[in-house]
């Protein structure tokens, strides 16, 4: 399934809003896949984590609809951040839009709670 198939503009708009706030405050760079999977989909998610242009500092968020599956992946540098039960934790929150029947929404939802998790806390002392 293409993205472009599977998503109205404003879906799409959204999807790319939730990008932006998880990069605005973690230095990361945040990607969506959607489409199906060809073998392993963990190893086909790493695949294209690699892809990407820096994937050190890369999050990859791979659904396939048509299997049922969700793969988030970090790089090097974003693992130093994101720890395996905060990702998993956003699975969690999509898996249960995606069985209300939103994909979007849960996508949406999913970004949002990786961004607050890998967000840079603000120093509160001052010189």
């Amino acid at each position: 399934m293409a993205v472009g198939n599977a998503f109205t503009v404003d879906q799409r708009r959204g999807i790319g809003r939730a990008i932006q706030y998880a990069e605005a405050g973690s230095g990361l760079a945040f990607s969506v896949y959607v489409g199906p999977t060809e073998g392993d989909s963990r190893a086909y998610a790493h695949q294209l984590l690699q892809q990407l242009p820096d994937p050190a500092r890369s999050v990859l968020v791979l659904v396939d609809p048509g299997q049922r599956l969700i793969e988030v992946v970090t790089g090097a540098v974003a693992q130093r951040t994101l720890t395996d039960a905060e990702c998993s934790l956003a699975v969690f929150s999509m898996q249960a839009s995606f069985g209300a029947g939103d994909l979007s929404g849960g996508i949406v939802a999913g970004l949002q709670q990786l961004g607050d998790h890998a967000r840079t806390p603000t120093s509160l002392h001052t010189s």
